[in-house]
């Protein structure tokens, strides 16, 4: 196998002349056509680049990968004459080599004891000549055509020993990937077999090590219905014939050893379907990839030292329900077009530690095919998109928001996967990652294929997925999308689309246990992580724990955190309303509160609602201008008061109004001071920091979150002033009155019963502040509050509500 990387400069074409036929693949292409297997030859006319293994006038001159210098040339006697002939394979053996289709091609190739001797063979297209250099041994192998060169060389056991290959007018001294024994460990293929192994990403895939002492890589795959694999890559100019890999047992894992490849490599397997066909297929498990629209899987090890130990030393100590969590939600290609994973390491802690977000949300991650999306058609599971960046470069990213305080969550998607044909989809030549039942399979609202949870390879695949993040790259959180569309058989389909599970239900059971087995993972491995389910349904015990068994019969499905799209949706359906039609859809304000303590709930202003005509969040609001910026600001100050955390897509702090371009990412020049109009999106800003700010520092905005007895209405009913008022309290009972008036007028001397423990008010936070942008109507001083009953409570106190205008108060 050589460590040369091949020359950027493209050779000219070279005259017709008769070679063994080469297999034109490329990483483009997702089928090859079949290798022939006799000993044929044809006349081709070739341009580069050209097989590592073709004659040296076919190929550009290369430099080694590695840089390690040759070995030095070894074999003293030469035993040519010495080396007797080696029995001929059996046509069906040399046919299945030559086709791909051999199972154990290290049983007929490298070396074995055989007669008194030791018999070599090798499989090196393209070659002049083949010698086996050993401890003083130097001995040219017979040439027995289609490439092979064998001989039974003079020796009493099998040595060290390395070949050297002559073409035409050069030759190169490499070691022969056949003499290894397999790099993956007996405990690694039981646990993949039993769907168990919580560290997949280090047993499969490509990984560079030194194995018998030899530095290369390891490359594994799982392809159970394959009837053969082998290795394409830039180190071969994409030819595949001389690199078979070995199948190990019934696990339906293949495994090649290559000598001197190593990190940068790019690389495809090429595997043959059980109907002899060839497809060209990146690793599921490829680590980094390269940049889209190229395909090719890419060799990597990380050699990034974190600097985030107190982070990820107390990331664990209060549990996220209990805890500040707001959430700014980030599209990475898109929030500064065209910086790089460092070039975001300078700019994006600074701006989210600034606005005082505890949390980041990334999309997309993981790499996908189109760079314009939010990177939900995933091809690339364990790989960071390499658009920004290499895998050590995103590591730098998760680092430095962790030095700053801020922790890392990440959209994943394990619901579903694309039909690109170099990707999983039919993957070995039949359905693997996918359900084999068709009506299963296919997803019919994007197009993609569901994942078949029930089948426990696929399972590991996932939770082994999940787990990879958090431990290779320090992530804190998981957002699972599309969990609504894994739990329901029905989901999207028709009546006869799809078919009951086995107790008659909707329920798809598989996801289910997929889904529990998934979270008890990431907790039990990962202390301080949490995972957040995008789920759109009233599905019973999201955010239950997985042992907990709930009236519907199922256990929980263990998530931390839910996206509340009901109060988004609703709330957002409220706001849309021009003020003097709000007192008649009053309940879509206040039927939240029913059920916010069934989960454990996240408020989402997510990327979903900026998009697609949905328009901006200020673009939603009735009125002017004015009146748009207020209402955006007052109900930014109800969402951060509302039972729940908090998450809000890029651009709607500062009141964006046209909806989010991938091309341009957010209007960042409406803050620039030379805008006219730069202090209404500024004074928004403002507000987004002082709402995290005061959200921070007092905990009963946050601690009780979960627990009922955190929340009390004062009135919930005055729908027609427009007028919503509540208390939060913290484990100690201390209380903050939050009151919401969606109305374009002052009201004064409002009288609202509050608790009698508390002698005054004052206000801490009002979203009708001039700084802000607002009409700057305040209550300047204390509030005294009077033995006046009011709202069921023996005290109250008058305020002045603004217009348009959340206020929040505190105990003076």
């Amino acid at each position: 196998m050589t460590a040369r990387k091949p020359s950027r400069k493209k050779p000219a074409p070279v005259e017709t002349e008769v070679v063994p036929a080469p297999q034109p693949v490329t990483t483009g292409t997702a089928d090859v056509p079949e290798p022939a297997a006799s000993a044929a030859t044809a006349t081709v006319t070739t341009t580069a680049p050209a097989p590592a293994d073709a004659p040296p006038e076919k190929r550009p001159k290369a430099k080694r990968k590695t840089g390690v210098p040759p070995h030095p040339r070894r074999g003293g006697t030469d035993v040519r004459e010495g080396v007797r002939p080696a029995p001929a394979l059996h046509d069906a053996d040399r046919g299945r080599l030559l086709a791909g289709e051999h199972h154990a091609p290290h049983d007929l190739l490298g070396a074995h004891p055989h007669d008194g001797g030791v018999l070599v063979r090798v499989l090196r297209p393209y070659a002049r000549a083949v010698t086996v250099l050993a401890e003083a041994l130097r001995a040219e192998l017979l040439d027995e055509g289609d490439g092979f060169f064998s001989g039974v060389l003079p020796l009493g056991a099998v040595p060290e020993y390395r070949l050297l290959v002559a073409y035409a007018d050069d030759e190169i001294e490499i070691e022969d990937p056949y003499r290894f024994l397999p790099a993956i460990g007996e405990l690694d293929l039981h646990l993949i077999g039993e769907g168990r192994h919580e560290e997949l990403w280090t047993a499969l895939g490509s990984r560079v090590m030194e194995h018998q002492g030899v530095a290369g890589t390891r490359f594994t795959v799982w392809a159970p219905n394959a009837r053969g694999v082998r290795i394409a890559g830039d180190f071969t100019y994409w030819d595949s014939t001389a690199l078979p890999m070995r199948s190990l047992g019934s696990t339906g894992v293949w495994e090649l050893f290559l000598p001197g490849v190593g990190e940068g490599a790019l690389y495809k397997f090429d595997i043959c379907r059980p109907d002899g066909s060839h497809t060209l297929r990146a690793d599921p498990m490829a680590r980094a990839a390269e940049v889209p629209p190229a395909t090719a899987s890419v060799v990597t090890a990380s050699h990034y030292a974190w600097q985030d130990g107190d982070w990820m030393e107390r990331r664990g100590d209060r549990p996220v329900h209990e805890a500040p969590f707001s959430v700014y939600e980030v599209h990475l290609p898109s929030w500064r077009p065209r910086l790089t994973y460092r070039q975001l390491a300078e700019q994006l802690p600074a701006y989210v530690k600034d606005l005082g977000f505890t949390h980041v949300e990334l999309m997309p991650v993981s790499e996908h095919p189109f760079g314009g999306s939010w990177g939900y058609q995933v091809t690339g599971f364990y790989a960071p998109t390499s658009r920004m960046g290499t895998p050590d470069d995103f590591r730098h990213l998760v680092d430095s928001l962790h030095r700053a305080g801020i922790g890392v969550i990440m959209d994943w998607v394990p619901a579903h996967f694309p039909r690109d044909a170099w990707a999983l989809a039919e993957f070995d030549g039949r359905p693997l990652y996918e359900h084999s039942d068709p009506n299963r399979a296919a997803h019919p609202d994007w197009g993609t294929l569901e994942f078949d949870f029930g089948r426990k390879e696929v399972r590991n695949f996932l939770v082994s997925n999940a787990t990879y993040w958090c431990e290779e790259f320090h992530i804190d959180g998981l957002r699972v999308d599309a969990v609504a569309s894994m739990l329901y058989l029905d989901y999207s389909r028709e009546e006869g689309q799809w078919s009951p599970n086995e107790h008659g239900g909707r329920e798809n059971l598989d996801a289910v246990a997929f889904l529990q087995e998934m979270n008890a993972t990431v907790y039990r491995r990962n202390p301080g992580v949490v995972t957040i389910a995008e789920e759109s349904t009233a599905w019973n015990g999201v955010t239950r724990a997985t042992h907990h068994i709930g009236p519907d019969g199922f256990g929980g499905l263990g998530f931390g955190l839910k996206w509340n799209m009901g109060w988004m949706h609703d709330s957002l359906t409220y706001m849309a309303k021009e003020p003097v039609h709000r007192k008649y859809h009053h309940n879509e304000m206040t039927f939240s509160m029913v059920y916010a303590y069934s989960e454990n709930y996240v408020l989402p202003i997510s990327h979903d609602e900026v998009v697609h005509g949905k328009q901006a969040l200020v673009s939603k609001m009735p009125g002017d201008w004015w009146q748009q910026r207020a209402n955006h600001r007052a109900y930014l100050g109800f969402m951060w008061a509302h039972p729940g955390k908090q998450l809000l897509f890029m651009g709607q702090e500062f009141a964006q109004g046209a909806e989010w371009s991938e091309g341009h990412g957010p209007d960042w020049w409406l803050l620039d001071p030379a805008y006219e109009a730069s202090g209404d999106h500024r004074g928004v800003r403002d507000l987004v920091g002082d709402l995290n700010a005061v959200y921070g520092a007092v905990p009963a905005l946050w601690q009780r979150d979960t627990d009922p007895g955190g929340f009390s209405w004062v009135d919930g009913g005055a729908a027609e002033d427009n007028v919503l008022a509540f208390l939060r309290y913290d484990a100690d009972g201390s209380p903050l009155l939050a009151v919401s008036h969606f109305s374009p007028v002052v009201r004064h001397d409002y009288r609202l019963g509050v608790p009698e423990s508390a002698e005054g008010w004052v206000e801490v936070l009002n979203t009708d502040a001039a700084r802000y942008g607002g009409s700057d109507v305040r209550n300047e001083e204390p509030l005294k509050s009077e033995e006046v009953p009011a709202h069921g409570r023996g005290a109250s106190i008058t305020v002045t509500l603004p217009p348009l205008a959340t206020v929040w108060f505190r105990p003076a």
